[in-house]
């Protein structure tokens, strides 16, 4: 079977629930308003793509290819990233709701994720080296044998993260999130300054 190549294009307020997106090659093109939800994307490839305001959430991206795809203000609940196609795996998410969604053991080394949704997130074994949070939400989000290291938390929230079972070297973190640093030990700290 052929597959489909599309360079340039863009694809807006479509819906990909009952007719899939054709199974190819999609680099630089542009997703604006689309449904995908509970959809298949597996074995396609998207390089240089943008996802605006689409709703991806429970799509099955099983061998799927993300290199330098942005994703803003998508609505992505449940998906299982560990399932993409890991070789040169790249993403940067804005304004997105990924709750629920599983990356465990994937490598998002210098990701980028800003005003998002990470509630009940599995980062279980993830590589998250220098990544930045910017104002992030981590309620109930799972960090277990995960690299943090030089990661940017400051802005984030809501999280529990273990130092003894995490790496955590050089990350940064604010006053207000040690409590999210040292809750397994059931202390009080006071943060007035």
């Amino acid at each position: 079977m052929e597959r489909n190549y599309a360079v340039d294009k863009i694809f807006k307020d479509l819906t990909f629930s009952e007719v899939l997106l054709e199974q190819g090659d999609y680099e630089c093109c542009r997703f604006i308003g689309c449904d995908f939800s509970k959809s298949n994307l597996d074995e396609r490839s998207f390089i240089d793509c943008e996802f605006e305001a689409c709703n991806l959430s429970l799509v099955n991206v099983s061998k799927t290819i993300l290199r330098d795809v942005t994703f803003s203000n998508c609505k992505m609940l449940g998906i299982h990233f560990e399932n993409c196609n890991q070789f040169g795996l790249s993403v940067t998410f804005e304004g997105c709701n990924l709750s629920h969604c599983s990356f465990y053991k994937v490598k998002l080394k210098k990701t980028n994720f800003k005003n998002c949704s990470l509630q009940e997130v599995d980062f279980t074994e993830c590589d998250l080296s220098s990544s930045v949070f910017a104002n992030c939400d981590f309620t109930n989000a799972n960090f277990e044998n995960t690299v943090l290291e030089k990661a940017d938390l400051r802005t984030s929230f809501n999280y529990a993260i273990d130092p003894e079972i995490n790496r955590i070297k050089k990350a940064k973190f604010s006053l207000g999130g040690i409590p999210g640093l040292l809750g397994k030990y059931d202390i009080e700290i006071d943060i007035r300054p």
